[in-house]
């Protein structure tokens, strides 16, 4: 009671997880000089809360914790307390991440962190009840513990914190040890295939038992190792491993088949009940996985998957002036009139509901079959819920369904006499109908401010889902996204990118008061996704700030004495350690997708150095690559790229020809994890040309379209023919 009469600073923030608790009792500060002042003058130790706001825990802990007006008031008597959204700031994110996992072994959100003035770490964990448990410490204990060792140990809590900090450095640096070449990229192409083997599940997909994450990166991967080994056994498993945990994936639960778009994990090794977030990380990850996987394959299966990632991006995460929102919560209210929100409601269904959905009968089909038992045996629906107990802990999910594919459309023809064709009308109508009824339930919270990191891997999703589909219409997006970026996110004066701006009234764009500058994430992953939309629309503006932030970025990141991209610009005081990200997790790691942009940047412009420093990034990793790769796949892919040189694809033709059309489609319709595409349009004074001066050589032979393969500047004999160029991509 009485919670809505507080109002504390981060009223006048813009992140929706800040603005989440702008009125508890506490008296939060965001991370800042301001903060930062009072502790020091009031010689206060701080108390840093991080989180994001589609976390479940996060919002379990506020409820517990941060709503409670008593330690409330515990909070403000003793510490100087800051609140932290990990998606805005990974930088503050990361320096106490690196601590809270040294020190306790494990890490995750909410994270609660203790700091002297000085901002330096001595205690810390992630979630804590509000009240002491058997085996663990409450929250309130911990608050007043700490105050009193403050108040009676300052000396030894100063001391103890400035070890860690050595401790820290010495455990977090990562740079170049005595030889300076990068890892044979055979052998470490070889290990990570093996270890990602060794932990396949076969049955069901995957490569962990429970939980089980989507890691595009493995499937990435799998892919380019294909590539490379076609005609061995090897090659076959690596292309069956990936294939089929795309395949288990979509059809589980893990999947929104009636919303579309996938959740963040699924908690069972069957894919089947997920955590019930959508990361738009993952969106735009998966949406390239699926295309390269119908570009491969051939089967439209996968391109029915990419297609409902981008419907769903389109629909419920995009911005009216072009950019991507960040996520969905997982937790909703089940109905209007409901007082406290539950996990997964707004998906999840009781048979029920579907039976009185779905009533009629259907033609054909045995006597009284109705669409919802088609529905509901094709879905894994059951009476009493399809979700066991284990994996629902509160009991949020009881007697509900979460629908998991359990039939293919021929078994359930057979099932109920029917064609395989009129069951994928049934389902389809089906799935319109729930969609429709869904439509009425309270919807989860929408985090709409808008990173640019995150818009880059989105903007890579449409445009290589449009370059492999033969999908204009997903070009254009892509395209509309990256001019978003350049009016919202780039400060074309310093030619910075700038990490955040967010939805505001009457759906305008704002920017915060201090707008955060890039990070070195939001540079690679928007280097990456201007790449792809050049590849995908061969429009040279796209190239042209592409290469620009890539110097942007050398600039402010690169570590000449150790090598590799630092995550953070130096220069702020506030930041404890410049770190350098190691592992291609749910998003790859800054530095591995920094490899292949540098090689990608060094075939568009004749820029050497550019490949010299993808070697060094190499030699920085190498320890790691040659002995868990896995933990690196997407640096593990990208070391084979390095060693085998990109190829420069260049079509010489009239962008408008027929011809040239024929060309560009047979490059997109093959996979290549090599290839850089360019296309030489005649016009020599054109940004490409500029670059690439040898360009000017290349002509169309007997007037028409052709095609040119060139390695390190040396190019093949010229070919004419579609079918032709497909054989050498091939190779």
């Amino acid at each position: 009671a009485g919670v809505c009469h507080h109002t504390n600073r981060l009223v006048n923030e813009r992140s929706p997880y800040l603005l989440q608790h702008a009125h508890n009792p506490v008296d939060w500060y965001p991370w800042g000089q301001e903060a930062f002042d009072k502790a020091k003058e009031e010689n206060k130790l701080i108390f840093l809360s991080v989180g994001y706001s589609t976390c479940h825990w996060c919002h379990v802990m506020e409820e517990e914790s941060f709503k409670n007006r008593e330690i409330g008031e515990i909070m403000n008597k003793n510490f100087v307390c800051i609140k932290v959204d990990r998606e805005e700031r990974p930088d503050v994110d990361k320096v106490y991440m690196t601590f809270v996992q040294a020190t306790s072994g494990g890490g995750g959100w909410p994270m609660s962190v203790w700091l002297t003035p000085d901002l330096k770490p001595f205690a810390g964990g992630t979630y804590f009840p509000p009240e002491d448990g058997v085996h663990r410490v409450g929250f309130r204990t911990a608050l007043l513990r700490i105050a009193e060792q403050w108040k009676e140990n300052k000396d030894v809590l100063l001391e103890y914190s400035q070890k860690i900090l050595e401790a820290l450095l010495h455990r977090s640096e990562i740079h170049v040890q005595g030889q300076d070449s990068p890892p044979p990229f055979k052998e470490v192409m070889a290990t990570c295939f093996h270890q990602l083997s060794s932990s396949y599940d076969k049955d069901y997909g995957g490569f962990s038992k429970s939980p089980k994450f989507p890691t595009p990166v493995n499937m990435n991967f799998l892919f380019t190792y294909w590539a490379l080994h076609r005609s061995t056994p090897e090659g076959a498993h690596a292309l069956q491993m990936a294939l089929h945990t795309l395949k288990m994936m979509a059809r589980g639960g893990i999947h929104d088949h009636i919303g579309q778009g996938f959740h963040r994990y699924s908690t069972d090794e069957h894919w089947h009940v997920p955590h019930f977030e959508k990361m738009l990380y993952d969106q735009g990850q998966l949406a390239a996985t699926y295309s390269r996987a119908f570009q491969i394959s051939g089967d439209e299966f996968f391109a029915d998957v990419a297609r409902d990632i981008l419907l769903y991006v389109s629909r419920d995460l995009s911005d009216q002036g072009g950019g991507f929102y960040s996520a969905e919560d997982a937790d909703s209210y089940p109905i209007i009139t409901s007082s406290e929100k539950r996990e997964g409601a707004f998906c999840v269904w009781a048979a029920e509901e579907i039976q009185a959905l779905l009533p009629d009968l259907v033609e054909g089909a045995m006597d009284g079959t109705t669409l919802g038992d088609v529905f509901m045996h094709h879905y894994g629906v059951k009476e009493t819920g399809n979700v066991s107990p284990m994996k629902d802990p509160h009991q949020e999910l009881k007697g509900k369904n979460v629908l998991i594919v359990q039939s293919s459309p021929e078994l359930t023809a057979a099932r109920f006499g029917l064609e395989p064709g009129q069951v994928d009308a049934l389902l389809q109508e089906g799935r319109q109908r729930l969609f429709a009824a869904r439509a009425q339930r309270p919807r989860p919270h929408l985090d709409t401010k808008m990173l640019a990191a995150w818009n880059g891997l989105m903007i890579s999703g449409f445009a290589q889902a449009g370059a492999a589909l033969a999908k204009q219409e997903y070009v254009s997006q892509a395209a509309q996204a990256a001019a978003f970026l350049q009016r919202h996110l780039f400060d074309p004066k310093s030619g910075r990118l700038l990490r955040s701006c967010y939805r505001g009234k009457d759906n305008t764009v704002e920017q915060s008061v201090v707008p955060i500058q890039g990070f070195l994430e939001d540079y690679v992953f928007t280097i990456q996704a201007l790449f792809d939309l050049y590849e995908a629309s061969l429009e040279q503006g796209w190239l042209q700030w592409a290469l620009q932030l890539q110097h942007m970025q050398d600039k402010l990141f690169w570590d000449p004495r150790g090598f590799a991209y630092f995550s953070t610009e130096a220069g702020d005081s506030s930041l404890l350690l410049r770190l350098k990200d190691d592992q291609d997790g749910a998003e790859p790691c800054a530095n591995s997708v920094a490899v292949t942009n540098l090689l990608r940047a060094a075939c568009y412009s004749s820029h050497m150095e550019w490949v010299d420093k993808a070697g060094q990034i190499l030699a920085a990793f190498s320890e790691r690559l040659r002995k868990m790769p896995i933990t690196l796949p997407e640096m593990a892919r990208a070391t084979s790229v390095f060693h085998r040189t990109p190829k420069q694809v260049i079509i010489c033709g009239d962008p408008q020809g027929e011809d040239t059309k024929e060309m560009l489609h047979c490059v997109r319709s093959v996979f290549s994890p090599n290839k850089v595409l360019m296309l030489a349009d005649g016009d020599i004074t054109g940004f490409l040309y500029c670059q690439l001066p040898f360009l000017a050589s290349l002509e169309r032979k007997d007037g028409k379209a052709t095609a040119y393969l060139c390695s390190n500047f040396t190019c093949s004999l010229p070919v004419t023919s579609a079918q032709e160029l497909r054989g050498m991509l091939c190779l």
